[in-house]
């Protein structure tokens, strides 16, 4: 039996990291106290977890699999932002290392905002090259939604440091580009790289309309992020639309 009080063994759980997990369970698994057993089996529910989720990410590899034995640098594109009445369309471009294995990576829709936060950083810090494009609600009024996010994930390939030797696109083949696509249905929820590039992309967005918010806070940005949510119909009608808004979006509401 260990020596060590349950408070201690408590802490060491706390303060373990995943790769340290198997280790502790090891240690003290024949303690033999109920109070350790306890601890012991909540550590193994997470390793249990762990295990789940790190095959979820194997699994979603799978297209990415394909073509890691031809191509080095295998570019993930995604956009956010087609549907709101305000603001930017933003894409992002990632390409991830072929030892890649960030977990809790999926659609962006799929996490919260505060996971969403946290892998943002991780993917920019672990990927080989980002690609940002941001197109504005001018030009989306000038050219249509579709046209300016094909312009936008362009700029997002052409901003990639590294250059992709092959993209795989979420759901879109985007016309006017030399490297060869693979256009995913719900590719965000299928390829680990455009699940990335969902992250990337709804974050800088989110981080946009929140500034804007700072800007126009009648229309109360920050919380809807440009969608036609009721409050933000509501302003829109009361005080008719602002410089962000496009205006081939919003003649109903005005």
């Amino acid at each position: 039996m260990s020596e060590k009080k349950i408070s201690e063994i408590q802490k060491e759980y706390k303060e373990a990291s995943i790769d340290e997990l198997d280790e502790f369970i090891q240690e003290y698994i024949s303690d033999g106290r109920p109070g350790v057993s306890k601890i012991i089996g909540v550590a193994q529910k997470r390793m249990e977890k762990l295990r789940i989720e790190r095959e979820r990410i194997e699994k979603l590899k799978e297209y990415e699999k394909q073509y890691w034995d031809k191509y080095d640098y295998i570019g993930g594109i995604d956009e956010v932002g087609r549907g709101p009445l305000a603001g930017p369309v933003v894409t992002a471009c990632v390409v991830l290392p072929k030892d890649c294995s960030i977990l809790y990576i999926n659609d962006s829709k799929k996490l919260s905002a505060a996971k969403r936060d946290e892998l943002y950083e991780v993917i920019m810090k672990e990927a080989v090259a980002v690609g940002i494009g941001v197109v504005s609600e001018e030009r989306i009024d000038e050219i249509n939604i579709l046209q300016a996010t094909y312009e936008a994930m362009r700029q997002a390939i052409s901003e990639c440091q590294v250059q992709p030797q092959i993209l795989l696109n979420d759901a879109v083949t985007i016309p006017g580009v030399s490297i060869e696509q693979v256009p995913i249905i719900k590719g965000d929820a299928k390829s680990i790289s455009i699940g990335a590039a969902s992250i990337i992309a709804k974050v800088t967005r989110d981080r946009m309309m929140v500034e804007y918010d700072s800007i126009y806070p009648q229309y109360h940005f920050a919380s809807n992020k440009g969608y036609g949510s009721a409050e933000h119909i509501a302003a829109l009608k009361e005080f008719g639309p602002c410089p962000i808004h496009r205006r081939s979006f919003i003649g109903n509401f005005t």
